[in-house]
């Protein structure tokens, strides 16, 4: 079956509903959007979270922001996790739901935020998955010399040289490249621009690519790095299945997908040099914290070397 390689259209997101609740919701979603001019994932993950406590609160005959009590909220959080929902995603609805009641206070003067005290239950932190350094050289083999091989060659070396996000490869458009320093300027979470180095490796593959790049046909898309074959600005869900199948293609055990080659690159970064920040700074983290998870990977890997190679550390063979 073939993958497709065509931009995903669209969806009108839905309403929210008629009540007071409602309609203060979509002030503040409209706010986001307006102002914050965040982008349209978070803003459809805000209004999920938002319809969710709207569906709650009208089931408790609550129709009004101002009728919300902290109790409400806490019945909210508890009725997700009886839903099996993860820690991490009712701690997402909790933190959509103060930023709201944070809206209402300073728009509409509600002083008391009924979300502030409540948490949600913990959870271990997962780590994120990521590739050795063989598997990395084996998944990025890729076979041919046509434009879609040029353009997904280019695509995952971009990804792995420089520790993109998704989002930020989609968005990136040809003046963004920097040749003669290889570097390269992208625009992460909050509209923060960062300059990266990319590897000679991968820069030698986008060099493949723009060499067949076609002239895209949609007007948007004129300056975009990577497109389609249909010649619009090539999509996110596009790029996920194309690499889903290279993974596929070149034997790997699991599905491989952006975050993991930007988890990777991250991983080995860090094992090779040891430097915290310039990690962080590459990944373009907010926080440290953030970047701090990809030392418990390094751990590990040290770990089953000092397994492997200290005296006193194998076990010890029986008379």
């Amino acid at each position: 079956m073939a993958i497709p390689d065509t931009a995903q259209a669209q969806v009108e997101e839905p309403g929210l509903g008629n009540s007071e609740l409602a309609h203060s919701a979509e002030q503040f979603l409209d706010y986001l959007r307006d102002v914050r001019q965040l982008s349209p994932h978070t803003l459809s993950s805000y209004r999920r979270d938002l319809k969710s406590l709207i569906a709650f609160c009208k089931s408790q005959k609550i129709h009004a922001p101002g009728r919300i009590g902290d109790s409400d909220i806490r019945q909210w959080a508890a009725a997700l996790h009886r839903r099996g929902l993860a820690g991490s995603s009712i701690q997402r609805s909790l933190s959509a739901s103060r930023s709201f009641f944070n809206f209402m206070g300073r728009m509409h003067g509600q002083r008391h935020n009924p979300a502030t005290s409540v948490q949600a239950p913990r959870q271990s932190r997962k780590l994120p998955k990521t590739l050795d350094a063989d598997q990395v050289s084996s998944y990025l083999k890729f076979d041919g010399e046509s434009m879609v091989a040029r353009r997904d060659h280019a695509i995952a070396e971009l990804f792995y040289s420089s520790g993109l996000r998704l989002a930020e490869l989609v968005a990136l458009d040809i003046e963004d490249l920097d040749m003669g320093s290889l570097l390269i300027t992208v625009t992460g979470k909050g509209n923060k621009t960062r300059t990266v180095p990319i590897g000679s490796i991968a820069m030698k593959a986008i060099d493949s690519w723009l060499a067949v790049r076609p002239e895209p046909l949609a007007k948007e898309a004129v300056n975009a790095l990577f497109i389609s074959n249909r010649g619009s600005r090539i999509s996110a869900r596009n790029i996920q299945a194309r690499l889903k199948l290279q993974g596929r293609k070149s034997g790997m055990y699991q599905d491989v997908h952006p975050h993991m080659l930007r988890h990777s690159f991250a991983s080995h970064m860090l094992e090779s040099s040891g430097d915290l920040r310039a990690v962080q700074e590459l990944l373009g983290h907010a926080n440290i914290s953030t970047t701090q998870i990809y030392t418990h990977l390094d751990f590990q890997h040290l770990a089953k070397v000092y397994d492997s190679a200290h005296p006193r550390a194998k076990r010890q063979k029986k008379d």
